[in-house]
């Protein structure tokens, strides 16, 4: 693609994500984007984003599971760009009033203590450096019509980010098997779906294990601080206002997400 396709195509997701509206697939318009150009896209957007007042705050990975690879047509996750303005709380619950097709997945986010510089990373360095893991919900939102994307489209449009929230459970991974742990996932009191931990690239910490060294080679390192979504752990939930989840990871706790409002399609 060339610079100034780049740019629109930026631009339009960013104008998508602001007017609750979607776009047609960009590899309808553009059949030719490459993984390389829909990142550069992605970073357009974020930084449209950026300009906008929000600051970053970590990253989340995707296409985690190999049904969803497979659907997509590539053999490897993807990420996205966390941001201030896509924090939410469980006790205020989520507004999907700035939301246009909002879906729910459970998942393990981890907060680190220590940079983590790749390449060369190790799950044991995934380890010492996270200061601690907390069951989190991330609610997916995508700006392409009707959802028909394919990896291209999903990497343009930030990894299909929209908001999260974190559970106030927090523990060590020195003392938390991630792999093992099993997640029971409720919706409405009623249950939804079970999963374990090793269905995230045979563990979460393998997930953010990729990213670090992925990052690394393209010269990003991962900061303290740093918030990291490693990969849904269960299937996409469609949320409307009213309804409430709760995940349960086993020998960690719960996150809780509420729902009001009501998102644009």
């Amino acid at each position: 693609m060339q610079a100034d396709q780049i740019t629109t195509c930026g631009d339009e997701l960013f104008d998508a994500w602001r007017e609750r509206r979607t776009l047609s697939p960009l590899l309808e318009r553009f059949p030719d984007i490459r993984i390389e150009d829909a990142y550069q896209i992605q970073s357009r957007y974020v930084a449209r984003r950026l300009q906008a007042g929000e600051t970053l705050l970590g990253k989340k990975i995707g296409v985690t599971s190999r049904p969803v690879q497979e659907m997509l047509g590539v053999f490897e996750p993807d990420f996205g760009q966390l941001t201030s303005g896509m924090v939410c709380s469980e006790s205020d619950g989520i507004s999907l009033d700035g939301l246009i097709q909002p879906r729910a997945e459970a998942e393990l986010a981890f907060v680190l203590e220590r940079d983590l510089v790749g390449p060369g990373i190790t799950a044991t360095d995934v380890i010492r450096a996270t200061a601690f893991v907390s069951p989190c919900f991330e609610i997916v939102d995508s700006r392409i019509r009707d959802w028909k994307i394919r990896i291209q489209d999903t990497v343009a449009d930030n990894a299909s980010c929209g908001v999260f929230v974190l559970g106030e459970a927090r523990m060590s991974l020195k003392k938390f098997d991630a792999a093992l742990a099993g997640m029971v996932l409720q919706r409405n009191g009623s249950l939804h779906s079970t999963s374990v931990g090793a269905a995230v690239q045979g563990s979460p910490v393998n997930a953010v294990v990729w990213l670090a060294n992925t990052l690394g080679r393209l010269g990003l390192p991962f900061r303290a601080g740093e918030v990291i979504l490693s990969g849904s752990q269960s299937p996409l939930v469609a949320v409307t206002g009213g309804d409430e989840l709760v995940c349960t990871i086993g020998g960690l706790g719960t996150c809780r997400a509420r729902f009001h409002g009501k998102a644009a399609l």
